[in-house]
């Protein structure tokens, strides 16, 4: 049976906000629901997620690491989507994610994500648009930066 909190967490998810009803449940059914002690790790920077979560209750810290590691931070926000990404793209991932607080997610696997994309070509022409959009965000939000750094001289 599809439980209440994890349909009304990807109705309050934005990413979801391309699926229709129907394929919202669908998600919440083949998804899992899981809890997490505080300090538990729900992903590993490095490792390869199968999926993404999507917070029903409680906090997480996300922790970005790398060669520049950027500084963590809180993730409360009910229906937030994490790792949205992994939804569509088996890669490692440069952040870590732990819980602060008890947490309930609900775990969406990367493989019934993508059998409802590859089953509606709506789905999928949505989910390249709001990718697209995301990204040309992350990339907006960057340009001031690149405007400030210096242009490297080219090596003959």
């Amino acid at each position: 049976m599809i439980s209440d909190d994890a349909a009304d967490a990807l109705a309050r998810a934005e990413f979801f906000d391309i699926c229709d009803d129907q394929q919202r449940q669908l998600l919440a059914f083949a998804g899992d629901r899981r809890q997490h002690e505080p300090d538990a790790v729900l992903y590993q920077a490095g490792d390869v997620p199968d999926g993404a979560h999507v917070l029903i209750s409680g906090t997480l810290k996300a922790k970005p690491e790398g060669e520049i590691p950027g500084k963590p931070y809180a993730i409360s926000e009910p229906g937030s989507v994490v790792l949205t990404m992994a939804l569509i793209l088996s890669k490692p991932r440069p952040v870590t994610i732990s819980a602060v607080t008890e947490c309930t997610t609900l775990f969406v696997p990367r493989h019934a994500f993508m059998k409802l994309v590859q089953q509606s070509p709506e789905l999928a022409q949505k989910a390249v648009a709001r990718i697209e959009r995301d990204l040309g965000s992350y990339l907006g939000a960057l340009e001031p930066v690149g405007r400030k750094m210096k242009p490297r001289d080219s090596v003959s």
